[in-house]
Parts: C-alpha cells; structure tokens; sequence
C-alpha cells in the first residue's frame, strides 16, 4: 500500500535547542532499504512552529483527541473481525467492506479513475504529497514545542515508499508526556484535515471552475480504448446525452446506469426463463419477407440460440396498440418456451423502422407500422447481451457550434440535427462503457487541453482523498513500525496503575496481538476484493 511508513527512529546529535544548520548525513542503501536524508528545511520549519507556538499547540491538541479516537475506532473493529474469523462468522461483511472502502479507496468508478499507465501517476503523485502532509504535521509539532530536527528522509523499503523525521529524542523525553502525543498524533490529524479539504474541493470544484465549464449536463468523451465497441462511434469530444432514453448527466450516471441496465436485463431474463417464458427485448423492427426468408432458421430453448457471430436469434411478435402495454419498458414475454427463430445481422436489423408495438409511445392508436411484407420482429433477451441506444452530440463541431445554446435532446437522428446523433450497441453494455474515458466537465470554449484540465483536477483531488484516509488508517493501527505503536507507547504513561514492566508487557502484548489481527484483517479483506 502506497505511503506505508515505518516508525521513525530518533536520534540524539545533541543538546542544542536550536535548528541543526549543517549536518553531514549519509544515506542508506541495501538490498532491501534506502533512503535519502536531507536538512535544509530543518531552519524554516523550526522557525515556523517557534513563531505560532501558542496556536499551534492548540492546534494539535484538537488532533490527539481526534487520533485517540480513530485509534480506539479502528481497535474495536479489528476486535469485530477477529471474534467474526474465529468464529467463521460471516456477519461482518458489512463492516470489512466499510473498512475496506476506506482503507484501499472508495469504488474506483465514482470518479472515473481505473487503474492505468496514466492513473498510476495520479496515484504516485497523490501519495507523494499525502506522505509530505503527514511528515510537515510530525516536524511542525516538534518545532511548536521547541524541539529541532535533525533531518528529513524519504525511503523505500522493500517496494513501498515512505518518509520519516529524526529530532531529538532525550529533549522529547524532557518535555511532558502530552508533548509526546501532539507530536505523534500530528501526522494523522494533518490527513485526516487535508482529506477533508480534498472532498470539500471535489464538491467545490464544479461551482470553482463554472465560469470556463459546464458541468452535469452530459460526460464528454477524453479517450477510446482501441478495442472498444463503440470506437467507430464515439471520437474525443462527443458529449453523451443519454443512454436508453434516460438522462446521462455525469461521468458517474454513465458507468452506474450501464451497471443497473446490465442487470435488469440479467434479472428477468433468468426469471423468465425459470417461469417458462421465452423472453425477447422490448425493441421491434419491421423485417422485410424476403430477408427473413434469407436468414438460418434456429430452435430456441431456454433464451439461448446457436447463431453465428454477429448474429442474433429474431422472432416475430404481433402488433399490438402501444397502449395496452406498461410504460416501464419491460421485456416482452413469449408464452411458449420452444419457438422458431430466425438468425439475423443485428446490424442489418439496426438500420430498419421500429413497429412500435413493445415500445410505448403513450398514444392510444395502434403503433404498428409494418407493411403487408414485412414482419415485425424482435431480438431474444440472450443472457449477457443488452440492446442500448445511445445519443450523443458533438459540440466542438461546425454545425453544432451554431447550436451551442440548443442542448436538448432530439428523439431521433433523422431529424436533420447534424449535432444529436443516435446509434444502437449491442454487446456487453459494462464492458463498453468501461472502455471509454469520461469526464463531467465541458469546455466552455473549444480547446483542445480545456476538458483534460478539469480532468486531472478532479482525479488528482480524488485520488489524494482516496489515499490521504488510507495512510490515515494505517497510521492509526495498533501495530509495529507505525505511528500507532508510538501513540499507544506515549499513551501507555497515563495507565498509573501498572508497574513499569507490566506497562511495557501490556505494550507489547498489545501490539503483537494488533499486528496479527491486522494480517489477518488485510488477508481477509484482499481476499474479498480477488
């Protein structure tokens, strides 16, 4: 996990109280550690924390009481998940999801952020500055409560990187024992703060740059992978306007309602199927005879058909007045299980009118316009295959440009609007929507670098969120090599009851039995997640 630290190791130079101005440092290099120490910031932290000293305190003391109660928080919930292991309990799923979610990061989707080649930068740079945030929270502690520090370090152990303050420990041992606490507790009050200045940007974020962007009227498109289904469609720029007939506003609507179409059409197609009906989308086209009588005649069992590639089983549905059926757009069922169908290019079928039989249009006359030599056919619900129609509008182009203050939608793309156009997928509709890169933010004016700036904003201000919480929670486990072993070591003082010896005992009882649980919680938690 990015940003995972070891405890920082303090060293005694000296007694002085002032900041160390030269100091010769040699760096660490092995097979499985090295670091870089440097102490040129050591003079201007120092002064910084000596000039608000008083506010400073304050400051922190407000984030041992909020440390302590994380700490104890995250206690309590690796207590739950031990007793629930032991147990082979499987009641605190909720819990290991919630503390999950917050410890790898919220659903990766919600900001359209996706593990890539460029997402991984956001992600070097967002942990980068979240371990800066935390390690100025532990020096600028010291430099309040007048103790230098010796250096900065930035290390990598093994393959996780990190960073650590030295300062002088047998002066921290001098001061009181709360000095301790404020300056342990420091680093995860300063993510726990600059975390929620990160999600208040994020909802800010839209309102801050409105007068360059529009943003919730539709994603605009940054990128198409190459293999996607949709690249001959879709190009960099195209706006969405809404999937199915339903209103895409944002980059989020786009990949949750391609989710909840996916399992709509999965869910009652199954039921269907265990009812003993053949189900078929709610779409109709109006067949030529001669096309039908070309194509491969299929038995169906069970929505399943044995056609070719590109290639989808058909069957001919009767015209009905479009106001006998339900508005919700439900598939419509064919009552025998065993019927004939034919195998057609959807392409082909894509082209052709609609009968508007199983489409509900809300007029009370018959809908149904297929001529004497024509069929009305509709394609078979196959499992893992959904029928979506997209509309989109490509705004930065020369007709739509004479449009731009027009951003309704039209109902077809024959209506002469060059800028609206409409197309039909078929396929799998996550997987498609997956691959094409979104964001809820559009250019004001056409610029070919407007919309990726906007972009990375809100990826970056996400993905420092994201791990910003994440090195807050680790920090604040009861384990070794963390900021939790220090805190519960500084806090160990306060139990008077105990003899010296028994306090160490219980420390260190503590904290093995806190990194055990904790393995076994992380094992727990990334088997979930495979």
């Amino acid at each position: 996990m990015e940003g995972r630290r070891f405890r920082r190791q303090a060293r005694v130079r000296g007694q002085t109280i002032l900041p160390l101005r030269s100091t010769r440092l040699s760096n660490t290099i092995s097979c499985w550690y090295c670091d870089l120490k440097f102490c040129r910031f050591n003079e201007p932290i120092y002064q910084f924390g000596q000039k608000y000293a008083r506010f400073l305190r304050a400051w922190f003391a407000v984030g041992v009481g909020f440390t302590l109660t994380v700490l104890f928080g995250v206690t309590m919930i690796l207590i739950w998940e031990s007793v629930a292991t032991l147990c082979l309990s499987d009641g605190s799923d909720k819990i290991t999801d919630l503390f999950s979610s917050l410890l790898i990061g919220v659903n990766p989707t919600v900001f359209g952020f996706t593990m890539s080649l460029t997402n991984v930068v956001y992600l070097v740079v967002s942990t980068l500055i979240s371990v800066a945030v935390h390690e100025f929270g532990h020096a600028v502690a010291a430099a309040s409560e007048g103790i230098q520090l010796e250096y900065i370090a930035i290390f990598l152990a093994v393959l996780f990187p990190g960073a650590l303050v030295a300062f002088n420990y047998e002066l921290l041992h001098a001061k009181p024992r709360s000095t301790a606490l404020r300056i342990y507790c420091a680093g995860i009050w300063h993510n726990a703060v600059f975390c929620a200045a990160c999600g208040l940007l994020l909802l800010l974020l839209p309102n801050i740059l409105s007068p360059f962007y529009i943003h919730g009227e539709g994603p605009m498109v940054l990128g198409i992978s190459g293999n996607s289904p949709v690249s001959g469609y879709l190009s960099p720029g195209d706006v969405i306007v809404s999937l199915d007939g339903i209103k895409i506003h944002n980059a989020q609507d786009w990949v949750e309602m391609a989710i909840s179409l996916e399992k709509q059409t999965l869910m009652n197609s199954e039921s269907k199927v265990m009812q003993g009906l053949l189900t078929v989308n709610r779409r109709t086209y109006c067949v030529p005879s001669s096309l039908v009588e070309k194509s491969v005649t299929v038995l169906l069992m069970s929505n399943q058909s044995t056609c070719p590639d590109e290639h989808f089983a058909f069957v001919s549905v009767p015209c009905f007045d479009s106001s006998a059926h339900s508005s919700n757009k439900e598939a419509y069922d064919i009552q025998r299980i065993n019927n004939n169908g034919y195998c057609l290019n959807s392409a082909d079928i894509v082209k052709l009118n609609s009968c508007g039989s199983l489409w509900t249009t809300g007029d009370s006359r018959s809908s149904c316009i297929c001529s004497e030599n024509e069929l009305c056919l509709s394609p078979v619900q196959m499992s893992g295959v959904v029928w979506v129609e997209i509309m989109y509008r490509s705004p930065y182009s020369l007709q739509c440009m004479k449009l731009e203050n027009n951003l309704t939608a039209v109902e077809s793309s024959d209506s002469g609007d060059n800028c609206h156009k409409t197309f039909l997928f078929v396929g799998d509709v996550i997987s498609m929507a997956r691959s094409v890169s979104m964001t809820s933010f559009q250019p004001r004016f056409a610029s070919p670098f407007g919309a990726y700036l906007a972009d990375m904003l809100e990826k970056l201000f996400a993905c420092t969120f994201q791990v910003s919480v994440a090195l807050a929670l680790l920090n604040s486990l009861p384990v070794y090599g963390l900021d939790g072993e220090s805190i519960l070591e500084a806090s160990s003082f306060y139990v008077t009851g105990l003899s010296p010896g028994r306090r160490r005992l219980l420390l260190q009882a503590s904290l093995f039995g806190g990194s055990i649980v904790s393995c076994l919680v992380f094992l727990r938690i990334f088997l979930i997640k495979s």
